[in-house]
């Protein structure tokens, strides 16, 4: 049953996977009918589009649902899907079937099939999961020289049961332990009987002997990986660049260093930024203006000096909320703070002083989420005081974050907040993915409207 249903699978994925796209479409598109972004679409309309799906799919190989993949991983390669669907029926149906058709109904088909289609790609993987837990679709797994980290794999094909892996045990000379079948000699003896689907290396094996194991695997078409050691372990995404013959391992690459995550990211803060810079800033920089200079004197704008990417330096923009002082980079707000003003309190009580920085956003300085900017002053501070703070400027600084939406935003009153706001800043920086800014976009609005005990 172990290969029959590798073989199976693809084609049972492929055929289902049509019949979601298409009933996908068709729900979509009576909920849009409803609202009027649709007219009147025919079943025999949506049939080419699910035959596009249909082949984007079998392109982007959506069947192959890795062991050890978790569903944000299966979401995040729908999304790639769901772009080259959307590109694609931009493409092909306007021009071509109806004319009526234009981008923001598209634009919504997209999402639309990104939810429906999502819900019933993390439901196959979630039966996956259960399928392999009962001990179905296994694949065999030895290691190879047991110390260092290899005893920690072992556990976790012990604990996830779910991954489909049946750990067979070690081959090691030097070690006695119950799941030890033989020494390293033995493992070529062992081999072509056990069945093996995958090889599992310790990293301190000898260059020649791990050379010799590659070469057998690759006789008897097993898959060998390499057990990173300790260090290594510590960092959670490492990828691999490749100078001609010669790999080496990229341990502190984070997603964004990828083009296609950092394209997607700008995209959606250039169009994000500039509705809220035409639609709302548009009237509310006059208004809160007239209000700011109704009560004191002095600018409208309070631009201060902050540290963004790479450290570098950018002027953040804040509607004006204190008196005019020489102390605002150095001294934090306080609550009653009496260099606040009435306008001013309003303000931030509200988060409404830090809108212009969408204008940051859209020239580049910043991003709707990421790590928030601090002060000149305050980030020379804490250099001294927190362990990798710097690493908190890898990407463009956040209007929100997810550190704020924890609960840490505002005073910074002990280390223990400003330490917690670098380790989750650390967190978000390492673990980026679109999923996790619209998380903390829709968490920022439930914080602004239920929680606003330390704005002031």
């Amino acid at each position: 049953m172990k290969r029959r249903f590798d073989r199976y699978f693809p084609w049972l994925f492929t055929a289902s996977d049509f019949i979601a796209s298409l009933v996908s479409l068709l729900l979509t598109n009576f909920l849009l009918q409803k609202f009027g972004i649709f007219a009147k679409v025919e079943l025999d309309a949506f049939l080419p589009l699910s035959v596009l799906w249909l082949l984007i799919s079998l392109l982007r190989k959506d069947y192959k649902i890795g062991r050890t993949d978790e569903y944000g991983d299966t979401l995040k390669h729908l999304l790639g899907t769901v772009f080259w669907f959307v590109g694609a029926t931009a493409i092909l149906w306007i021009p071509f079937n109806t004319p009526e058709l234009q981008v923001l109904p598209v634009l919504t088909l997209g999402v639309g099939m990104l939810v429906l289609m999502g819900s019933y790609r993390v439901s196959v993987h979630m039966m996956l999961r259960s399928y392999r837990s009962k001990g179905k679709n296994y694949r065999n797994a030895v290691i190879v020289g047991k110390g260092g980290t290899s005893p920690r794999l072992a556990d976790v094909f012990r604990i996830r049961k779910d991954f489909g892996i049946n750990f067979l045990g070690y081959y090691d000379n030097l070690s006695d332990c119950a799941q030890t079948r033989g020494g390293i000699q033995q493992f070529f003896e062992h081999a072509p009987e056990l069945d093996l689907d995958l090889i599992y290396i310790h990293e301190q094996l000898e260059p020649g002997l791990v050379r010799k194991i590659i070469d057998f695997a690759d006789e008897n078409y097993i898959k060998v990986k390499m057990i990173p050691g300790g260090s290594l372990q510590l960092e959670k995404n490492l990828s691999f660049s490749r100078y001609g013959d010669f790999f080496v391992i990229n341990v502190n690459e984070i997603p964004l260093d990828n083009a296609f995550n950092s394209f997607a990211k700008r995209a959606f803060d250039i169009v994000f930024a500039s509705l809220v810079i035409v639609f709302i800033l548009s009237w509310l920089i006059p208004l809160v203006g007239f209000l700011i200079k109704l009560e004191s004197r002095g600018p409208i704008f309070f631009i201060q000096k902050r540290n963004g990417v790479n450290n570098q330096v950018f002027s953040c923009l804040k509607f004006r909320s204190m008196t005019p002082n020489d102390y605002a980079d150095t001294v934090q707000a306080k609550k009653g703070d009496p260099r606040v003003t009435r306008i001013g309190s309003f303000l931030r009580t509200t988060s409404l002083d830090e809108m212009p920085q969408f204008i940051n956003v859209l020239l580049g300085d910043m991003s709707i989420v990421g790590p928030r900017p601090h002060t000149i002053p305050m980030n020379q501070t804490f250099q001294k005081q927190i362990e990798r703070y710097n690493s908190r400027h890898k990407i463009k600084p956040g209007i929100t974050g997810l550190a704020q939406v924890r609960g840490f935003r505002g005073e910074i009153e002990n280390p223990h907040q400003i330490r917690s706001r670098v380790r989750l800043d650390s967190f978000y920086i390492n673990n980026w993915s679109f999923l996790l800014d619209m998380g903390i976009m829709v968490k920022t609005v439930h914080e602004l409207l239920f929680n606003r005990e330390n704005a002031y």
